[in-house]
C-alpha cells in the first residue's frame, strides 16, 4: 500500500488543505478501479465504509492476492469538510461560489477529442490507451487557478485513467441506491446486486457535469462525436462509473459499513482485481429505473412534514406519502396531503420536518420517464 498525499492550491494565507489517497497494487496493472467517499463533504456513511475497506485491502496485499489496482480516497473533499456555518456542516456547496462540489467537471471528450481523432486504429484496446493518454496529458497541462478547481483536478488525475470509478454519497434519508449511465450499467449490475441497491437509477446523460459522468461519459460522448466525423474506428466503453448512495447522513454504522466494505470487496474478485474465486451473486433487488421517471415531490405550501411512508416503501398512484401541516392557518384546511405520482418504491426523503412551499420532500423511482433537462438536483 502507498499513501499519498495531494495538496491543492492555497486559498488563503496560511491555509494549505490536502488529499489522501492509499493505493494497492501495481500501479500499471489492469483492471484499475478508483473509489472515493465524501466528495459531499456531510455525507459520512462511504467515509466509514473507506474504514473497513482499508484493512480488506491490506489483507490482500499481504497475502498477494491484489492482481489489479486499487486507489481509495476515504475523504474526497477536505474543503467541504472545513465548511460550518452556525454549528452545521456545509459539505455540498463551495461557500465562496455557491458551486456544487459534485458538478462542473471537465467535458474531457471534447478536450480530446482533435488530439486523437486522426490517431486511431482498428486496435480497439490501443484505442484505449491512446484516449487515456491523451487525456492524461491535457488533465497534466491543467493548471487550475482555484481551491475548487485544484480539488477537481486531484480527484481527475488519480481516477482518469480507471476501469471502474465508485463515487460514494448518501441521501438525507434513504435505501441503498445508485446512479449510473447507461453505457455503464451492466458491468455495474453485479455490484448493485451485492450491495442490495432497492432503486438504481439510469440515465444516459443526467447533466449538470457530475464527477462520476464526466469519468464514463468521456467515452460514449467520444465515440459518438467521431462517429459524426466519420470515424469508424472502434472505441470501447472505457469506464464505468457510478454515484453509490449508501442509504441516509444518520446512517453510520459499523454493520452497515462492513457489510458494504464487503460487497465491494466481492466486487472487486469479481471483475478479476483481487485474486480467488468468484462470488456468488445474489438476486437483484430491484431493477433499474429511468432516472427521467424518477418524481420529485414538493411541497405545496410550508409547514410541518408528517411522513406517512418511508423510504423503501413500494407506492402506486395516489399513495399518501406525507402531510404537510400549516397549524397556523386561519381555517379548517390546515393539513395538505402529499401523494405519488408514479408508481414505484420511495428510495429517499428529506430529513428536516419543516418545509419551504416548492420545498423537496421525496423521491419515487417511477419506471415510465417523464422528465426532460437536467435530471439531478442543486
Amino acid at each position: 500500500m502507498v499513501r499519498t498525499e495531494h495538496p491543492l492550491v492555497s486559498a488563503s494565507l496560511g491555509h494549505q488543505k490536502t488529499l489522501v489517497s492509499f493505493a494497492y497494487g501495481d500501479p500499471t496493472a489492469r483492471p484499475k478501479v478508483y473509489i472515493q467517499a465524501s466528495l459531499h463533504a456531510e455525507e459520512l456513511p462511504g467515509m466509514l465504509v473507506a474504514h473497513h475497506l482499508r484493512p480488506m485491502l491490506d489483507q490482500a496485499e499481504r497475502e498477494g492476492r491484489v492482481r489489479g489496482h486499487v486507489v481509495l480516497v476515504p475523504a474526497a473533499n477536505p474543503i467541504g469538510l472545513a465548511q460550518r456555518l452556525d454549528h452545521k456542516a456545509m459539505g455540498r456547496f463551495e461557500l465562496g461560489s455557491g458551486q456544487n462540489f459534485n458538478r462542473h467537471y471537465p467535458d474531457l471528450a471534447g478536450a480530446v477529442l482533435d488530439v486523437v481523432k486522426d490517431r486511431l486504429g482498428p486496435d480497439a484496446a490501443a484505442n484505449v490507451a491512446l484516449v487515456r493518454s491523451a487525456v492524461t496529458d491535457w488533465l497534466r497541462a491543467w493548471t487550475p487557478a482555484t481551491e475548487l478547481d485544484s480539488l477537481r483536478h486531484e480527484l481527475l488525475l488519480m481516477a482518469h485513467d480507471a476501469d471502474v470509478v465508485l463515487d460514494m454519497h448518501c441521501d438525507w434519508e434513504a435505501v441503498m441506491h445508485m446512479y449510473a449511465e447507461e453505457a455503464c450499467w451492466p458491468p455495474l449490475a453485479p455490484l448493485a446486486s451485492l450491495l442490495a441497491c432497492q432503486a438504481v437509477l439510469i440515465a444516459r446523460d443526467s447533466g449538470g457535469g457530475p464527477f462520476d459522468e464526466c469519468l464514463s461519459g468521456l467515452w460514449w460522448q467520444l465515440a459518438e462525436r467521431l462517429r459524426a466525423l466519420g470515424v469508424r474506428h472502434p472505441l470501447p466503453q472505457g469506464c464505468a462509473s457510478t454515484t453509490l448512495e449508501f442509504r441516509g447522513e444518520a446512517d453510520v454504522t459499523h454493520d452497515h459499513a462492513r457489510r458494504d466494505a464487503k460487497a465491494i470487496v466481492a466486487f472487486l474478485a469479481h471483475l478479476g482485481v483481487l485474486a480467488g474465486p468468484a462470488p456468488a451473486l445474489p438476486a437483484p433487488s430491484c431493477e433499474p429505473t429511468p432516472l427521467a421517471g424518477s418524481e420529485t415531490l414538493n411541497s405545496p405550501v410550508a409547514g410541518v412534514v408528517v411522513f406517512h411512508a418511508r423510504p423503501g416503501d413500494m407506492l402506486a398512484v395516489g399513495d399518501l406519502v406525507a402531510e404537510v401541516i400549516d397549524p397556523t392557518a386561519a381555517d379548517t384546511a390546515r393539513v395538505h396531503r402529499v401523494e405519488a405520482g408514479v408508481a414505484g418504491v420511495l428510495y429517499a426523503t428529506v430529513g428536516e420536518r419543516y418545509c419551504v412551499t416548492g420545498g423537496e420532500i421525496g423521491k419515487i423511482a417511477g419506471a415510465t420517464p417523464f422528465r426532460t433537462g437536467p435530471l439531478l438536483g442543486a
